[in-house]
């Protein structure tokens, strides 16, 4: 009896769900008391319930309703079945589950944006592609030299010649049809390089307001452990390993937020007061000591190298090999003195993990910036003085090799730094036991990483693909080596703002200097004679002059004019956007400030 009692009632709740509108019935199943699976099979028998119903009418309707009726039925099942599986389409989606779940959020957030990244430059690579390199293809002349392998690390020899450099790509007009369709070359490059800028600089700004919202602002980050433990279960899940997945990772969210909770202040002397901040002024002076010799060692370096370049810039073996001296002792020094910076942040004995790694990424961002700083330098002022050859090319063949050793370092650190130290901190000194992940050196390598590539994008526009490679085997190559050798942090903490912060790095300082340097080359420096689709030009800007002043005979073009001589080329106007930016962020800042106020009253209120 109450088994037929149960059905009878699901079907009359089925039936006058079916008489609501969809709007309506959707809503009512949403606020039914009920697991994930039994409101599917609700849903899917009003579903039924509504087309038996639309079949017994169709007859009454007219012949375009008819004929609309179906398409937006089926359009609607196909968005309710995209949505319940879009999530499978996410990359490394039960990746990066099991690694929240082992090494809780703080490692978790390093694979996030190392994912983001990858999927930034997959966007740059397919906007470079499609509006550069395709087009020249259709202009392009046969290579006559012959490839060797050694290539492939010097970015030199046969690849001196192909897409992949600025120098290969032509000024033509290319028109493949006579009095047909033309593609300006000029145009075309300094367009889609100003465009991607803009578009990173949106993308930039709209992460870090997303993840400022989502990890400062939502009130769900000041909800109990109560909350937690009863609202977020899933009962739709049956699979045991996904419910154990579930539970160790609810688990470790639960301990990183009683451990900041639970957090002991630590009451010192006068004199143990003092002890401390000797060892952080005398730690930071010599961090900071450090990254000043590292700095004129880089640049010493690259005065040698571009002697090579004087010289003659012979393709013979020696000279390439010594062209790789520069990247090598610049990786050399960008992977040996982030250990040397977290052995100082162990003896200096902060309180938290975070105040840790917040130090530790300070420090790298100050070495790694300040020798990227040197290298632009040293392109802009040295590499671009003599105009009898491409520098351009040149340029960007430097970075190639920079990034390509840089990656090559970043493989061999995860083996020596993780795998050998795993192996002394189990065999020979068992009281260290196995390493952490080391979230702040690792972060900054990414950071690094795409500092060069945004740089390059000018000199080599399919960076961004040789990036996206290489970040993909990084991914796997850090998860693997951290599943292996690492264990997680022993001090479990909550890191909800460290992806904000990455983001913030990424774009100061690193975007905001890649800006600077490119706004330098494509204003103030001087093309090459010979090659690159600027050749002959005063700058690479004087394009778009000339470009503008063949506009201004055609009457429908007068708008695009004006934008050029009143808002491109006017101060005043970038002074009254700067202005007005600032004055926007501060008032975004005080209501940000305003609701988390009220959040955290408010969450007291709860408590009490």
């Amino acid at each position: 009896i109450c088994i037929f009692h149960g059905l009878y009632a699901e079907e009359k709740l089925v039936g006058n769900l079916a008489n609501m509108s969809t709007s309506e019935w959707i809503k009512a199943i949403q606020k039914m008391p009920e697991n994930m699976k039994k409101k599917r099979e609700i849903r899917n028998k009003v579903l039924k319930e509504v087309t038996e119903k639309s079949r017994q009418g169709r007859a009454q309707l007219s012949c375009v309703t008819q004929c609309l009726q179906g398409p937006a039925l089926s359009f609607r099942r196909f968005g309710n079945s995209l949505a319940e599986y879009f999530h499978l389409l996410q990359f490394w989606h039960r990746t990066l589950k099991i690694i929240g779940a082992e090494f809780g959020t703080s490692v978790l957030s390093y694979f996030i944006f190392l994912k983001w990244l990858l999927t930034f430059n997959l966007f740059s690579f397919l906007i470079n592609f499609s509006f550069i390199t395709i087009p020249q293809f259709f202009a392009a002349e046969p290579n006559n030299v012959s490839f060797t392998g050694l290539e492939l690390f010097t970015g030199a020899g046969y690849f001196h010649q192909t897409v992949l450099y600025y120098g290969f790509y032509t000024n033509a007009t290319i028109s493949k049809v006579k009095n047909g369709p033309s593609y300006n070359m000029q145009l075309a490059y300094i367009f889609t390089v100003a465009i991607y800028f803009a578009i990173c600089f949106l993308i930039l700004l709209l992460s870090m307001a997303k993840s400022f919202c989502r990890n400062f602002i939502n009130p769900q980050t000041y909800s109990g452990n109560a909350s937690r433990l009863l609202c977020t279960w899933d009962f739709n899940i049956t699979n045991e390993k996904a419910v154990k997945l579930k539970q160790k990772n609810l688990s470790t969210q639960i301990k990183e937020d009683l451990m900041e909770v639970n957090r002991e202040v630590l009451h010192l002397s006068v004199k143990e007061r003092l002890v401390r901040i000797v060892i952080h002024l005398v730690s930071w002076a010599v961090s900071l000591g450090t990254a000043v010799a590292a700095c004129a060692g880089v640049y010493f370096l690259s005065i040698n190298n571009a002697k090579l370049f004087v010289e003659g810039h012979k393709n013979n073996l020696e000279t390439q090999a010594a062209m790789l001296v520069l990247p090598v002792v610049t990786s050399l020094l960008n992977t040996f003195v982030p250990f040397f910076y977290s052995w100082l942040g162990h003896l200096e004995r902060f309180q938290t993990p975070g105040h840790h790694i917040y130090v530790t990424i300070t420090r790298n961002i100050i070495l790694k910036i300040s020798i990227v700083g040197i290298l632009c330098y040293y392109w802009l002022n040295i590499v671009a003085a003599p105009q009898s050859q491409c520098w351009e090319t040149l340029v960007g063949q430097d970075i190639y090799r920079l990034v390509l050793v840089d990656f090559i370092f970043c493989l061999l650190a995860s083996f020596f730094g993780e795998f050998l130290r795993r192996i002394i901190g189990t065999t020979a000194c068992v009281s260290w036991g196995p390493p952490e992940f080391d979230i702040g050196r690792n972060v900054l390598e990414l950071i690094y990483a795409q500092t060069l590539t945004w740089i390059g994008i000018l000199f080599s526009p399919l960076l961004p693909g040789i990036q996206m490679i290489s970040f993909s085997i990084v991914f796997y190559v850090k998860k693997v080596s951290m599943m292996m050798n690492c264990q997680p942090p022993r001090k479990a903490w909550r890191t909800a703002q460290m992806t904000t912060s990455f983001l913030f790095l990424l774009f100061f300082p690193s975007f905001v200097g890649v800006l600077s340097v490119v706004a330098v080359t494509i204003w103030r420096l001087k093309p090459s004679e010979d090659c690159g689709p600027f050749r002959g030009l005063s700058s690479m800007f004087a394009a778009v002059s000339n470009w503008i002043k063949t506009l201004e005979g055609y009457t429908t073009s007068k708008w695009v004019v004006w934008i050029y001589y009143n808002l491109i080329t006017s101060e005043l106007f970038f002074f009254v956007l700067s202005a007005l930016v600032l004055i926007i962020t501060y008032i975004y800042w005080q209501i940000i400030e305003g609701r988390k106020t009220m959040t955290r009253l408010l969450h007291k209120q709860i408590i009490n």
